[in-house]
């Protein structure tokens, strides 16, 4: 396990087995991330696959770009993907001035083209369709296109300025990936050698998931961006041997910090992040000890600090005396943390 990124401004986590390497999230630019993979000792060009865990921007800031430099395919769920997709959609909003502007542009369009049509001329317009008809019937008419592409007559203007703007290169699409493969929460899967158990987490995204990889009989696991532990999550996380586990903020710096009190109440929710306290809380009464390492993750730059984090884990770990063994590390948005190898 490589955590390259971890954080409110970019998340990325190599996970890779003596045959296969997947990246789980790309949310750092797809230069940054080839950055911090080489940093890490990490080659980008062995990555068989981009993993995403839920739409949100931190996770998925590089996503495109980097897949399609690497053409690799990227797994997803398919709620994520149609979330995602819509998030590069460009949109485009009207105030209410600008739309009644609008409403009163094209009354007074169409005003001034009922009077530019005057009155109605049976005779006339029954001569102008006869004048049209003729001129179809002709052999050399323009009219006629088809007429004149099978006798070799050259394209009309008209036809060689359509054929010129359908060969302009139409700009990339940013939601265009090389390869797409879904996959659903509960359901397990593979990617080359690594089996993957992925599990839904509560987390204000479409389809959120934390993930369980094993190989050779070696697991670990990821799960950040999450509310609570509900059951689900605490039995996933059992007989793991490295974890990534969130530990986002210090309850009193998040009530007493900048956030906006909405802010404030969308991290405490049900579907925002886990607090120092909450995963002290699973640590000392219902994670089984079988971990070597610990990594807490994606610690607020606003409302945490890293010693507290360590503080409040450590305080949890060393109530149990069994777990005195489990080594505790903390990934950082900065920089990529050394490779946890089992």
């Amino acid at each position: 396990m490589t955590v390259l990124a971890s954080g409110s401004k970019g998340n990325g986590t190599v996970i890779s087995s003596a045959r296969t390497r997947i990246l789980v999230d790309a949310g750092l630019s797809c230069r940054e991330l080839l950055k911090r993979m080489a940093l890490a000792g990490e080659d980008s060009s062995t990555l068989d696959a981009i993993l995403i865990t839920h739409e949100h921007i931190d996770h998925v800031t590089g996503l495109g770009v980097l897949a399609r430099k690497l053409k690799i395919p990227v797994f997803l769920t398919e709620p994520t993907h149609r979330a995602w997709a819509r998030m590069l959609t460009p949109r485009s909003t009207m105030t209410y001035a600008k739309w009644l502007e609008h409403i009163q542009r094209e009354k007074e369009e169409r005003a001034a083209a009922v009077a530019d049509a005057g009155a109605y001329n049976p005779a006339a317009e029954a001569a102008s369709i006869a004048h049209i008809s003729a001129e179809a019937e002709a052999p050399d008419s323009t009219l006629n296109r088809t007429r004149g592409i099978y006798a070799g007559v050259p394209d009309a203007p008209r036809e060689q300025e359509a054929c010129a703007a359908e060969a302009t290169p139409k700009k990339a699409d940013p939601a265009h990936l090389p390869a797409v493969e879904y996959f659903r929460a509960g359901a397990d899967f593979s990617i080359g050698d690594i089996a993957i158990t992925p599990f839904t987490i509560p987390h204000d995204a479409a389809d959120p998931c934390g993930f369980v990889f094993e190989s050779e009989g070696i697991r670990m696991a990821i799960a950040t961006d999450l509310g609570y532990m509900p059951p689900n999550v605490k039995a996933a996380l059992k007989r793991i041997d490295a974890m990534l586990l969130e530990s986002n903020h210090d309850l009193e710096m998040l009530r007493d910090g900048p956030y906006p009190w909405s802010v404030k109440q969308r991290v405490l929710s049900r579907v925002g992040h886990l607090s120092n306290h909450a995963t002290a809380e699973f640590l000392e009464k219902d994670y089984d000890g079988a971990a070597s390492y610990i990594v807490l993750g994606h610690l607020s730059e606003a409302n945490n600090v890293p010693e507290l984090a360590r503080m409040s884990a450590e305080q949890a770990l060393g109530n149990r005396p069994s777990l005195l063994g489990n080594r505790l590390l903390l990934a950082s948005q900065i920089s990529p943390l050394e490779s946890i190898t089992i």
